[in-house]
C-alpha cells in the first residue's frame, strides 16, 4: 500500500513490539489525543514486512469511555485527523453490517462495480419503500415480515392495507371438522 501511495489507519494490536524513534509533544489533551509518535516496528516479522516508520496515535474516545491506539503510515495529517480517519472508516463497517444483516442479498447479479452498485442500490431503495409501507400503515410488523408476506403476495391482488394491518384468521374454528368426536 504504501509504495502504491496510498495511505492506512488501523487500531494497532496491544502487545505490538515497537521502537518509539520520535516523540510529537505539541498535542492538545483536551481533543482527546493522548500521544502522538513515529515508530519502527521491532519484531522480526513485522520488521521485515514494513521496514518503514509508521505513526502511532493514541485518543481517548469519550463517547465509549475507551483509549484506541491507531497504526498509520500517513505523517501528513493532524493526529486528530488520524482518529478522524479511523471513526470515519468504522461508520462505513457499520454501514455494510446493516447491508449484510438487513438487505436480502444472496447472490451479485455480477461481479463488476457497476452491477454491485445497481444491486446494492435497487436493495437499498426497496428497504426504504417497505419502510415507508410499514410507517404510512402504521404496521406493528417488522420490516422482514413485511417483505416476507410481500414475497409471498407478489401476485395477490389483496390491498397492501389488508396485507398489512388486519389480523389473518385462515379458518373459522367453528366450521372445522372435529375429527375426535363420537
Amino acid at each position: 500500500m504504501d509504495t502504491a501511495g496510498a495511505f492506512f489507519v488501523s487500531r494497532a494490536k496491544s502487545n505490538m513490539d515497537y521502537s518509539v524513534v520520535e516523540q510529537n509533544f505539541n498535542i492538545d489533551p483536551a481533543s482527546g489525543l493522548r500521544t502522538d509518535r513515529t515508530v519502527t516496528l521491532n519484531g522480526h516479522r513485522s520488521k521485515k514486512l514494513y521496514p518503514g516508520p509508521l505513526r502511532l496515535v493514541e485518543y481517548h474516545d469519550r463517547e465509549g469511555d475507551v483509549d484506541l491506539i491507531f497504526l498509520t503510515n500517513n505523517m501528513e495529517v493532524s493526529a486528530l485527523e488520524v482518529a478522524k480517519l479511523y471513526r470515519n472508516r468504522w461508520q462505513i463497517e457499520t454501514f455494510f453490517k446493516w447491508i449484510k444483516q438487513n438487505l436480502a442479498i444472496k447472490k451479485l447479479w455480477g461481479h463488476s462495480e457497476n452491477a454491485v452498485n445497481i444491486h446494492i442500490w435497487v436493495a437499498i431503495c426497496t428497504y426504504l419503500v417497505v419502510a415507508h409501507v410499514k410507517h404510512s400503515l402504521k404496521s406493528e410488523l417488522s420490516i422482514y415480515e413485511i417483505i416476507q408476506i410481500l414475497g409471498i403476495s407478489a401476485m395477490d391482488k389483496t390491498p397492501l392495507k389488508e396485507l398489512l394491518t388486519e389480523p389473518k384468521s385462515n379458518q373459522n374454528v367453528n366450521e372445522q371438522m372435529n375429527l375426535f368426536s363420537d
